[in-house]
Protein backbone atom coordinates (compact mmCIF):
# COMPACT_ATOMS: atom_id res chain seq x y z
CA UNK A 1 0.00 0.00 0.00
CA UNK A 2 2.79 2.43 0.87
CA UNK A 3 4.55 1.57 -2.39
CA UNK A 4 1.37 2.49 -4.28
CA UNK A 5 1.19 5.77 -2.36
CA UNK A 6 4.82 6.45 -3.29
CA UNK A 7 3.99 5.80 -6.94
CA UNK A 8 0.96 8.06 -6.64
CA UNK A 9 3.10 10.89 -5.21
CA UNK A 10 5.64 10.36 -7.98
CA UNK A 11 2.87 10.49 -10.58
CA UNK A 12 1.48 13.66 -8.98
CA UNK A 13 5.01 15.13 -9.10
CA UNK A 14 5.36 14.47 -12.83
CA UNK A 15 1.77 15.44 -13.67
CA UNK A 16 1.89 18.67 -11.69
CA UNK A 17 5.17 19.66 -13.29
CA UNK A 18 3.97 19.04 -16.82
CA UNK A 19 0.54 20.64 -16.48
CA UNK A 20 1.86 23.65 -14.60
CA UNK A 21 4.60 24.41 -17.12
CA UNK A 22 2.10 24.12 -20.00
CA UNK A 23 -0.49 26.31 -18.23
CA UNK A 24 -0.75 29.88 -19.50
CA UNK A 25 -2.63 31.31 -16.49
CA UNK A 26 -1.45 33.76 -13.88
CA UNK A 27 1.14 32.90 -11.25
CA UNK A 28 0.36 34.05 -7.71
CA UNK A 29 2.45 34.06 -4.57
CA UNK A 30 1.42 34.62 -0.97
CA UNK A 31 3.82 36.56 1.25
CA UNK A 32 3.56 37.88 4.76
CA UNK A 33 6.61 40.12 4.44
CA UNK A 34 4.61 43.37 4.30
CA UNK A 35 1.72 42.32 6.54
CA UNK A 36 2.55 44.66 9.44
CA UNK A 37 4.01 47.43 7.30
CA UNK A 38 2.14 50.64 6.64
CA UNK A 39 3.25 51.84 3.23
CA UNK A 40 2.69 55.49 2.33
CA UNK A 41 2.98 54.77 -1.39
CA UNK A 42 1.56 51.78 -3.21
CA UNK A 43 3.75 48.72 -3.34
CA UNK A 44 6.34 49.07 -6.14
CA UNK A 45 5.49 46.03 -8.25
CA UNK A 46 6.69 44.97 -11.68
CA UNK A 47 4.84 45.33 -14.96
CA UNK A 48 1.73 43.13 -15.14
CA UNK A 49 1.73 42.35 -11.42
CA UNK A 50 -1.41 42.82 -9.36
CA UNK A 51 -1.06 43.27 -5.61
CA UNK A 52 -3.96 42.65 -3.27
CA UNK A 53 -5.07 45.42 -0.95
CA UNK A 54 -3.38 43.75 2.00
CA UNK A 55 -0.16 43.42 -0.08
CA UNK A 56 0.17 39.80 0.93
CA UNK A 57 -0.77 38.32 -2.46
CA UNK A 58 0.96 39.14 -5.72
CA UNK A 59 -0.19 37.83 -9.11
CA UNK A 60 1.66 38.02 -12.44
CA UNK A 61 -0.62 37.74 -15.48
CA UNK A 62 2.03 36.92 -18.08
CA UNK A 63 4.67 35.03 -16.09
CA UNK A 64 8.08 34.21 -17.48
CA UNK A 65 9.37 30.64 -17.63
CA UNK A 66 11.50 31.36 -14.55
CA UNK A 67 8.50 32.65 -12.61
CA UNK A 68 6.45 29.62 -13.59
CA UNK A 69 9.30 27.32 -12.53
CA UNK A 70 9.68 29.20 -9.23
CA UNK A 71 5.96 28.78 -8.65
CA UNK A 72 6.44 25.04 -9.08
CA UNK A 73 9.15 25.25 -6.42
CA UNK A 74 6.38 25.65 -3.86
CA UNK A 75 4.69 22.35 -4.76
CA UNK A 76 7.03 19.91 -6.43
CA UNK A 77 9.75 19.55 -3.77
CA UNK A 78 7.21 18.37 -1.18
CA UNK A 79 5.70 15.88 -3.63
CA UNK A 80 9.13 14.48 -4.47
CA UNK A 81 10.09 14.34 -0.78
CA UNK A 82 6.82 12.56 0.04
CA UNK A 83 7.35 10.02 -2.74
CA UNK A 84 10.91 9.30 -1.57
CA UNK A 85 9.90 8.99 2.10
CA UNK A 86 7.01 6.67 1.23
CA UNK A 87 9.28 4.55 -0.96
CA UNK A 88 11.80 4.18 1.87
CA UNK A 89 8.97 3.39 4.31
CA UNK A 90 7.64 0.77 1.90
CA UNK A 91 11.07 -0.89 1.73
CA UNK A 92 11.23 -0.83 5.54
CA UNK A 93 7.85 -2.54 5.87
CA UNK A 94 8.77 -5.11 3.24
CA UNK A 95 11.92 -6.00 5.21
CA UNK A 96 9.87 -6.30 8.42
CA UNK A 97 7.42 -8.67 6.73
CA UNK A 98 10.13 -10.83 5.17
CA UNK A 99 12.70 -11.05 7.96
CA UNK A 100 10.99 -9.88 11.14
CA UNK A 101 11.28 -6.60 13.03
CA UNK A 102 14.58 -7.17 14.85
CA UNK A 103 17.10 -7.65 12.07
CA UNK A 104 20.07 -5.71 10.83
CA UNK A 105 18.32 -4.86 7.56
CA UNK A 106 15.31 -3.36 9.34
CA UNK A 107 17.53 -1.33 11.67
CA UNK A 108 19.55 -0.02 8.73
CA UNK A 109 16.46 0.87 6.68
CA UNK A 110 14.90 2.61 9.68
CA UNK A 111 18.05 4.70 10.09
CA UNK A 112 18.10 5.57 6.38
CA UNK A 113 14.46 6.64 6.53
CA UNK A 114 15.17 8.71 9.63
CA UNK A 115 18.15 10.49 8.04
CA UNK A 116 16.14 11.11 4.88
CA UNK A 117 13.35 12.76 6.87
CA UNK A 118 15.72 14.64 9.20
CA UNK A 119 17.84 16.11 6.43
CA UNK A 120 15.19 16.26 3.72
CA UNK A 121 12.60 18.28 5.63
CA UNK A 122 14.70 21.41 6.18
CA UNK A 123 16.31 21.04 2.76
CA UNK A 124 12.96 20.90 1.00
CA UNK A 125 11.72 23.75 3.21
CA UNK A 126 14.68 25.87 2.12
CA UNK A 127 14.12 25.08 -1.55
CA UNK A 128 10.44 26.04 -1.25
CA UNK A 129 11.32 29.20 0.70
CA UNK A 130 13.99 30.25 -1.79
CA UNK A 131 11.75 29.71 -4.80
CA UNK A 132 8.91 31.67 -3.20
CA UNK A 133 11.33 34.43 -2.18
CA UNK A 134 12.68 34.64 -5.71
CA UNK A 135 9.15 34.74 -7.09
CA UNK A 136 8.19 37.62 -4.76
CA UNK A 137 11.42 39.41 -5.68
CA UNK A 138 10.67 39.01 -9.38
CA UNK A 139 7.22 40.56 -8.92
CA UNK A 140 8.25 43.35 -6.53
CA UNK A 141 11.94 43.85 -7.35
CA UNK A 142 12.59 46.93 -5.23
CA UNK A 143 11.20 45.54 -2.01
CA UNK A 144 11.59 41.76 -2.22
CA UNK A 145 11.51 39.47 0.76
CA UNK A 146 14.08 37.30 2.45
CA UNK A 147 14.16 33.53 2.05
CA UNK A 148 12.20 31.56 4.57
CA UNK A 149 11.99 27.94 5.60
CA UNK A 150 8.53 26.51 5.13
CA UNK A 151 6.93 23.23 5.94
CA UNK A 152 6.42 20.97 8.92
CA UNK A 153 9.81 21.16 10.64
CA UNK A 154 8.53 18.90 13.40
CA UNK A 155 9.31 16.07 10.97
CA UNK A 156 12.99 16.63 11.81
CA UNK A 157 12.28 15.37 15.32
CA UNK A 158 10.42 12.35 13.96
CA UNK A 159 13.34 11.60 11.66
CA UNK A 160 15.86 11.87 14.49
CA UNK A 161 13.68 9.56 16.58
CA UNK A 162 13.76 7.02 13.75
CA UNK A 163 17.57 7.31 13.56
CA UNK A 164 17.84 6.72 17.31
CA UNK A 165 15.43 3.78 17.16
CA UNK A 166 17.45 2.32 14.30
CA UNK A 167 20.62 2.51 16.39
CA UNK A 168 18.84 0.95 19.38
CA UNK A 169 17.50 -1.85 17.18
CA UNK A 170 20.95 -2.42 15.66
CA UNK A 171 22.41 -2.79 19.16
CA UNK A 172 19.56 -5.15 20.12
CA UNK A 173 20.25 -7.27 17.04
CA UNK A 174 23.94 -7.45 17.96
CA UNK A 175 23.08 -8.44 21.55
CA UNK A 176 20.65 -11.13 20.34
CA UNK A 177 23.30 -12.57 18.02
CA UNK A 178 25.80 -12.63 20.92
CA UNK A 179 23.24 -14.37 23.14
CA UNK A 180 22.47 -16.96 20.47
CA UNK A 181 26.19 -17.60 20.09
CA UNK A 182 26.67 -18.25 23.80
CA UNK A 183 23.67 -20.57 24.21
Amino acid sequence: MTFLLALLCGGAFIGTGITHMLDDGAVCVQTDFWRNASLADPLPVGVGVKASSSTTRLCQDGPSVGQRAADLGGELPWLLFGALALLLFSRLLKAVLRQGPFTEVVARRLSVLGWCVSVGTPLVGLIVGWSQSWLVGSMAPIVGSGPTVSGPLVLVLAGLAAVIMGKIMREGVRMREDLEGTI
